[in-house]
């Protein structure tokens, strides 16, 4: 199944690499930045101006390659069906929509709303939410995640916001299912060192790696 396919390649995976930019070229080349340094999951954010033609641009260039190629900062259900028609594998959101939940389940598309509370991420399971994104992460902490799991032990949790080299592991400890990454990985983008992208992508990866015993 489509769905379940992608839900556990982005686990397996683990680091997804949240990618802002002021252009669709400068986004387009911190995503090739990124890859190039062994992350393999993309949330292309539609603060991106075209982010729809990145999102295409990036799955003809990788089509041959195992790169899951997401969309996020998605508010609701219309701008979700352009991401998905464009060819995002799944939907990233900040905050839970229950009409974007509706098409992706429609599209056979993992949704991952934003969710703060108990209440919010109840509902969001009830909508068939696979994964929760934790946002923002830092609020609250790894902790909040084993809080979570105390009346909802079943749910997946993904943290945003926070999260960087020197806390993956608590995170992952905490009973995190993946971790999404932004500014503390493309910075260097903003000053044109895509090289920096790319050390710190693979660096990224080592260490959720190795956070979950793979290495």
């Amino acid at each position: 199944m489509k769905r379940v396919s992608i839900l556990n390649e982005l686990v397996e995976n683990g680091v997804v690499a949240v990618v802002r930019g002021d252009s669709a070229a400068t986004s387009l080349q911190t995503s090739q930045a990124i890859v190039e340094g062994g992350i393999k999951v993309l949330e292309i954010t539609f603060t991106i101006p075209g982010a729809e033609k990145v999102i295409t641009q990036l799955n003809e260039q990788y089509a041959k390659q195992n790169i899951l190629i997401g969309a996020g900062t998605i508010l609701d259900p219309v701008t979700a069906r352009i991401a998905i028609m464009s060819g995002a594998s799944y939907i990233v959101s900040p905050t839970f929509n229950k009409e974007t939940a509706k098409l992706c389940n429609l599209y056979h598309v993992p949704y991952l709303p934003g969710c703060m509370s108990i209440n919010e991420i109840q509902e969001a399971l009830t909508y068939g939410v696979d994964i929760i994104k934790m946002f923002p992460g830092n609020v609250y902490g790894p902790d909040f995640i084993k809080t979570v799991k105390g009346p909802l032990p079943h749910v997946n949790v993904m943290p945003s916001g926070g999260v960087d080299q020197h806390n993956i592991k608590d995170w992952i400890n905490a009973g995190a299912v993946a971790v999404s990454v932004g500014s503390n990985l493309t910075k260097g983008a903003k000053n044109g060192d895509f090289q920096e992208v790319t050390e710190l992508a693979t660096a990224y990866q080592h260490v959720y790696m190795h956070a979950k015993g793979g290495e």
